[in-house]
């Protein structure tokens, strides 16, 4: 089955070229030119993932963001979020809003794609190792507990909401629990990708999950930084009170 994409952009020439490459690459593409469109389009269509502009008319890439992250049918659809801005700040918003990931204009169109199908494959499939057979087992740790069949995490019975890549990056540590993930397996393993720069994107998301699964993310239970390493769950003499 094609999976399906929608562009949100104004600029129509960046549609007509997103698409392009898109359906070149067997997606099923649709478009449309502003936020409150999008919003629109959602609930007449759910895509796989959604190609968002940052500046749009009637409503930005930040509102339309938030807006679907706040709304149970659409909180899980990956975004992939375009920029014309430089500033670091848009980005690290985009991206604690719940984007998946982000480009800037211009782009090269083939690195487009490569990143919709990483994020599509780290969204839909598990970030276990092949052939252990145990791809769907609970993970549990102290009292965080996924249910990956049913995408589901608990800290202490309580649900918490997290969005695809903030479960594919738990998911990567809790199979690895006793072990430090280095920044590159973490964004290549969880991510899908290893491109030179991505560190601050990493970076967004682990902080992202721990305002979501701490009790007090400045100081974390569960996921440490190791610092010029990566990231670990945090080593805990016997059980966690």
């Amino acid at each position: 089955m094609e999976e399906r994409i929608l562009i949100v952009d104004d600029d129509p020439e960046i549609c007509r070229l997103i698409s392009a490459y898109l359906e070149q690459a067997a997606f099923k593409v649709s478009a449309v030119a502003d936020g409150l469109a999008a919003l629109e389009q959602l609930k007449r269509q759910r895509p796989d993932l959604m190609v968002l502009d940052l500046m749009l008319p009637k409503a930005d890439g930040f509102e339309v963001t938030r807006r679907m992250r706040a709304e149970a049918n659409f909180s899980d659809i990956p975004i992939i979020m375009l920029t014309a801005r430089l500033e670091d700040t848009d980005k690290v918003l985009g991206l604690e809003l719940g984007a998946d990931d982000y480009l800037t204009k211009p782009f090269n169109p083939r690195e487009l794609v490569a990143r919709i199908r990483a994020v599509l494959r780290r969204t839909s499939g598990s970030g276990g190792k092949a052939g252990t057979g145990e791809e769907t087992r609970p993970l549990e740790y102290g009292g965080l507990c996924m249910d990956r069949e049913r995408h589901l995490v608990t800290v202490d019975g309580r649900e918490v909401g997290l969005t695809k890549t903030e479960f594919s990056l738990l998911e990567i540590l809790l199979i690895n629990q006793g072990y430090t993930m280095t920044r590159d397996e973490l964004l290549e393993r969880a991510l899908g990708y290893s491109w030179e720069g991505m560190g601050r994107t990493l970076d967004t998301h682990i902080r992202n999950l721990r305002r979501k699964i701490e009790a007090d993310p400045d100081q974390p239970l569960f996921v440490e930084t190791v610092h010029g390493i990566g990231y670990r769950l945090k080593p805990v003499p016997g059980d966690r009170p």
